[in-house]
């Protein structure tokens, strides 16, 4: 009764919490019984290579698939209510959507009348810092500014969890930058939540507040960003030292420019201070130590 009790409560104090979240499709299994949890006002990046489940998951949360475990999303099933919970949600995927045929200004009267909690002037006043004007049609646009007006389109809506599937894919680097910029300083605040579905680590890792690596439908690392330093370092271990350094058991081991880094999921441990020059590593480097074949 106690265990009931405090799984509900921990449903209830987050937006998304799956258990044993599983899904397979025939013999492949696209997420392996994995388990998370997502709280408000939270940037989480779900990173991992392609196949690894990412998009799956997505799918999962809003409700566009069958799942075994268990999952809530504003503490509903997201299969069984899933028009419910869609009006507190927004979703861009990497691929557009929109007819080509469609004006920009038709896009707006679209969305408008599906959705309860979309604010045209609010798309219109987004749209009129770019360079897309309202009567140019869809086929029109370069891919680029296509994603800026579905962007525009999702951060009209007044909803609490906004979900991004690689959604700056096929853009160039001054698109992707424009892209997490506007979402960063226009649609974020402490009553939002946002989910990021990436392979492109390094486009994403100064937003997140929460990262969460993926791999084979398996989560195998989920901590607050705030956390690496202390659950995380990197050692620039000295020559020396290289044996000594692999008796404390790294999990990673890479070589760099003539240096030998190892990394520890100890950090606290002064015995690694002394074997070389420690360093907090970055997102983008964990991502590579805790999926590299390499590993040690």
């Amino acid at each position: 009764m106690g265990r009931a009790t405090h799984a509900n409560e921990n449903f209830m104090s987050n937006l998304i919490s799956a258990t044993g979240l599983a899904k397979t499709y025939g013999k492949f299994t696209a997420l392996d019984h994995v388990d998370f949890q997502i709280e408000p006002g939270r940037i989480v990046g779900l990173i991992g290579p392609n196949g690894a489940g990412k998009t799956t998951a997505l799918r999962a949360v809003l409700g566009l698939t069958p799942y075994t475990g268990e999952l809530r999303v504003f503490d509903r099933d997201p299969f069984k209510e899933r028009a419910r919970i869609m009006q507190d949600t927004c979703f861009i995927a990497d691929v557009s959507v929109l007819p080509g045929w469609l004006k920009v200004s038709q896009s707006l009267d679209f969305v408008g009348g599906v959705h309860p909690k979309f604010r045209r002037e609010r798309a219109m006043s987004l749209l009129s810092k770019t360079q897309i004007k309202p009567e140019s049609r869809i086929r029109e646009l370069s891919k680029g500014m296509k994603t800026q007006v579905h962007l525009a389109l999702a951060m009209a809506i007044d909803a609490r969890l906004l979900v991004l599937d690689e959604p700056t894919l096929g853009l160039d680097l001054l698109a992707r930058r424009a892209f997490y910029d506007a979402l960063v300083n226009d649609y974020m605040d402490e009553t939002r939540t946002i989910l990021i579905t990436t392979h492109q680590v390094e486009e994403v890792e100064n937003l997140l507040t929460h990262v969460m690596f993926i791999e084979r439908g398996r989560i195998v690392m989920d901590t607050p960003v705030e956390q690496i330093a202390q659950r995380y370092v990197a050692i620039a271990v000295n020559p020396e030292r290289i044996e000594a350094a692999k008796a404390a058991g790294p999990f990673y081991v890479r070589p760099l420019m003539g240096k030998t880094f190892m990394y520890f999921d100890r950090p606290a441990d002064p015995a690694l201070r002394e074997l070389g020059e420690p360093h907090t590593p970055t997102i983008a480097d964990l991502f590579v130590a805790k999926l590299s074949q390499g590993a040690a």
